[in-house]
């Protein structure tokens, strides 16, 4: 078994949809799925995109992904990385993919100067949380994830819900 960690490219759309999938079902969430192959090819490799992406391979084979960006810190007045879903295809876990990528995720981190490197994990995924404390990552639990998506975004953005 031989893992191996690189920058994902064009052709990947397929797999990092398939990701996404499976990692919606684990969520509970297949059903807020919208991103299809086209719109994977522009959001992470268009032109104008923000979003990079890893792909875990064992044996050449793709058995996960981490999609991320750059954020800002104001107080440290540094960019940051911000790792949006990392996911492991079920028949890999355990051979420390999940924990290479973060490695990688690290020395990206360090390599662009980031101050910090930051993801969210929901309460009751367990077996993430695990793998974070083992590497030695702390919960921020004074601060509270808000979001505007859908209709409210769109309401609010053309003047509906002001005070």
């Amino acid at each position: 078994m031989a893992l191996t960690i690189r920058e994902a490219v064009r052709g990947d759309a397929a797999a990092l949809l398939g990701f996404i999938r499976e990692l919606a079902i684990y969520e509970k969430a297949e059903h807020e799925v919208a991103a299809t192959v086209e719109t994977i090819e522009s959001s992470i490799f268009g032109e104008k995109s923000v979003t990079r992406a890893l792909v875990c391979e064992e044996d050449g084979v793709p058995v996960g992904m981490a999609i991320w960006f750059f954020s800002y810190s104001t107080w440290q007045a540094r960019n940051g990385l911000y790792l949006e879903d990392l996911y492991v295809t079920p028949a890999a876990r355990g051979l420390g993919a999940g924990k290479a990528m973060l490695k990688r995720l690290a020395q990206i981190a360090v390599e662009y100067g980031c101050g910090r490197f930051e993801w969210s994990v929901l309460d009751w995924n367990e077996p993430a949380i695990r793998v974070y404390e083992a590497i030695g990552a702390e919960p921020m639990t004074e601060w509270i994830r808000y979001r505007l998506s859908g209709e409210r975004l769109k309401g609010f953005a053309e003047g509906n819900g002001l005070a």
